[in-house]
C-alpha cells in the first residue's frame, strides 16, 4: 500500500485497494528468516522449495494467491478504455503467482518466472492468443517490442 501511495503521489492517480492483492499468508513461518523456517519446518521447507504445493506454515497455497488475485486483474482490465493501461501494486509472490495464471502457466512453473525486486515491474499486454509478458523484473521504461503475431 505504501509504494501505491507513493505511485500516486508522483502521478496524481487516485489509488483503490482491495485484500485480493495481499500477499501470500505463510502461516507459522511469517516473520522468520529462511534459516528459522529450515530449522522449525525442515521437510516443508524441502517440498516447497522443490515446487511441491505447501501450505508454508499451514498458510495459503500458491494457487489459492492466484485464484483471488488474478480475476480481480482481469475485471480491472475488463473495465479499462481501448487504450487504457492498469498499474497493480502488490508483493513479490502475490504478483509472480498472478502473473502464472494469467499466461496459462502451470503452477510449477510459476518459480521460473522468479521474484520481483523491489520498486521493479512487469508489463504484461495483449497478444494474438491471450495474455503476453513483454517484461520482467524491469527498471526503466519499456520499449515496445512487435511480432509478427500482433
Amino acid at each position: 500500500m505504501d509504494t501505491a501511495a507513493e505511485l500516486a503521489a508522483v502521478t496524481g492517480l487516485s489509488v483503490s485497494y482491495d485484500e485480493a492483492l495481499r500477499e501470500t499468508y505463510a502461516g507459522a513461518w511469517q516473520g522468520l528468516t529462511h534459516e528459522e523456517i529450515q530449522a522449525s519446518f525442515g521437510e516443508e521447507y524441502a517440498a516447497w522449495k522443490r515446487g511441491e504445493p505447501v501450505r508454508r506454515g499451514g498458510g495459503e497455497l500458491e494457487t489459492e494467491v492466484a485464484d483471488r488475485a488474478a480475476p480481480l486483474v482481469e475485471r480491472a482490465v475488463e473495465k479499462l478504455p481501448a487504450d487504457g493501461v492498469l498499474v497493480v501494486v502488490s508483493h513479490g509472490g502475490a504478483i509472480r503467482t498472478t502473473i502464472g495464471r494469467l499466461l496459462g502457466l502451470p503452477p510449477v512453473s510459476w518459480e521460473a518466472l522468479g521474484g520481483l525486486s523491489n520498486c521493479a515491474w512487469s508489463v504484461l499486454g495483449e497478444g494474438a492468443r491471450g495474455w503476453r509478458l513483454t517484461e520482467h523484473n524491469a527498471g526503466s521504461l519499456p520499449e515496445p517490442v512487435l511480432g509478427d503475431d500482433v
